[in-house]
């Protein structure tokens, strides 16, 4: 998966908004205005991190030792850094999924309706 692969695959998602709120660099997505997904623009390979449950994260760094790390400058109990490139496309595309569910499950139940009703 590259950069305009990993953007196109979030912008399909619903409610998602992409913003650069850090600096010019740095590439956030967000859905109903909390953040799911963020990469640097200038890493190479490209790395994104991604909101992950605890124990999974735990799991997924073991498994894919050095791809998979705690995210750099987000709180590494929740939040993971992905080597993109060097994993299977499948399991960026569902982590990315795991992702955005985890904040939508965490939307207060009307934001949660109003996202419901966003039409795609």
């Amino acid at each position: 998966m590259d950069i305009e692969s990993f953007r196109l695959y979030c912008l399909a998602k619903k409610g998602v908004t992409e913003e650069f709120p850090f600096d010019e660099k740095t590439l956030v997505f967000k859905v109903m205005n909390k953040m799911f997904a963020l990469c640097g623009l200038e890493r190479i390979p490209l790395q994104i991190a991604l909101k992950c449950d605890p124990e999974r994260a735990i799991e997924l760094r073991e498994e894919y030792d050095g791809l998979i790390t705690g995210a750099y400058h987000m709180n590494k109990t929740h939040w993971n850094s992905l080597v993109v490139e060097m994993l299977p496309p499948g399991l960026v595309r569902e982590l990315i999924d795991h992702s955005y569910d985890l904040i939508v499950k965490s939307l207060p139940k009307k934001v949660q309706e109003e996202l419901k009703n966003i039409e795609n």
